[in-house]
């Protein structure tokens, strides 16, 4: 039976992961290791300054104690797993917010991806797109992700996984009911347009204080019209799958930086 490893930044007891491991119980050999508490845009951050402790949920279902996805993923691979035994996909989300473009950097989803495929693991990252802040997920209950994920795993578990080690797929679900989908689309990761939003507030006793705001999810015109973004994908009712990997070296500048050296 094929191995699943499942874990997301939303905190384990969040709808997302709980209707993710539920439509793929059939698939495989289910284990789970998530955050206690959310932790949307902690990036790729590994818990370095404290000890993290598993926490039992349910049969092969933990949560670690403030623990980031990332944390999760490593340190799952090194108490659950073995070199013997790894898990033959991790899966992280399903994630409440879209994770498109340059968002792939703040993202904890995306980032318990990346870890898994620098520790050789196969990895999908899976984030619904909402609209309203977020008000309409509970709505769609998770309906088109959870019909996406299966068959693309269904798919890999038939054949293989269709990337190379250290890159993994980053698959965005627009908010929509599966009768109104497109289908699948190959995306690349778009420009996403980003304001400066932080609410000041004041304290009882007058002191400041801020929240960084929920900005809109506004995007900038492709350049590149051979090649569809997330952003416009998802926004034309498609299923956006990503290929994205974790060298970051803008090559085409290379020549250019060794001239003006």
């Amino acid at each position: 039976m094929k191995k699943i490893l499942i874990t997301n930044d939303d905190g384990y007891d969040s709808k997302g992961i709980l209707a993710l491991v539920e439509a793929l119980r059939p698939l495989g050999q289910i284990t789970v290791v998530a955050p206690t508490l959310e932790k949307s845009a902690c990036g790729h951050s590994l818990t370095l300054t404290k000890p993290l402790r598993f926490i039992s949920v349910d049969d092969d279902f933990y949560k670690l104690d403030d623990g980031t996805p990332t944390d999760c993923v490593f340190l799952a691979l090194h108490k659950l797993f073995d070199k013997e035994n790894k898990p033959d996909i991790v899966i992280s989300g399903i994630n409440k917010g879209a994770n498109m473009g340059e968002d792939i950097t703040y993202s904890g989803t995306a980032s318990a991806a990346m870890e898994a495929v620098l520790q050789g693991i196969p990895a999908i990252a899976i984030s619904q797109v909402c609209t309203d802040n977020c008000q309409d997920v509970d709505k769609l209950e998770y309906k088109l992700a959870t019909e996406s994920i299966v068959k693309i795993v269904k798919q890999i578990f038939a054949d293989k996984f269709p990337l190379p080690e250290r890159k993994f797929l980053n698959i965005n679900i627009p908010p929509i009911m599966p009768s109104e989908c497109q289908g699948f689309k190959v995306t690349r990761a778009g420009e996403r347009y980003y304001g400066n939003d932080a609410q000041v507030h004041y304290n009882p006793r007058g002191a400041e204080y801020y929240w960084i705001g929920l900005p809109r999810l506004d995007w900038n015109p492709s350049k590149d019209n051979s090649q569809l973004t997330d952003f416009e994908a998802v926004n034309q009712n498609f299923v956006s799958i990503s290929p994205i990997h974790l060298d970051m070296t803008s090559y085409r500048d290379i020549q250019t930086l060794k001239q003006w050296l």
